[in-house]
């Protein structure tokens, strides 16, 4: 008789485990349905169904003194022209 399932094990860090948890539970789909999931895509598609590519993100290592000044006096100007979120509101999205 053949097996009918298979244990899949992984180390992942437990913050990052319980968050997409918590949404799983939201959505109504057990981590299993969704390993299952993955994997026949990952059969379907003949590799992983999604980008692996790293976001260009602008770090003040790669700028240079005029680009950080032009960065944060344009952020200073949308604060006194009242656009944006206020910080309560900003890491409450965050």
């Amino acid at each position: 008789m053949a097996t009918k399932t298979a244990n899949v094990t992984a180390r992942i860090q437990p913050e990052i485990k319980a968050q997409a948890e918590a949404v799983l539970d939201r959505i109504g789909i057990p981590v299993s349905v969704l390993i299952d999931t993955l994997y026949r895509q990952i059969i379907m598609t003949g590799g992983i169904p999604y980008s692996l590519s790293v976001p260009h993100v602008t770090t003040l290592d790669c700028m240079d003194k005029a680009q950080f000044d032009e960065m944060m006096q344009k952020g200073y100007d949308e604060a006194q022209a009242g656009i944006g979120l206020p910080v309560d509101e900003a890491f409450k999205k965050i």
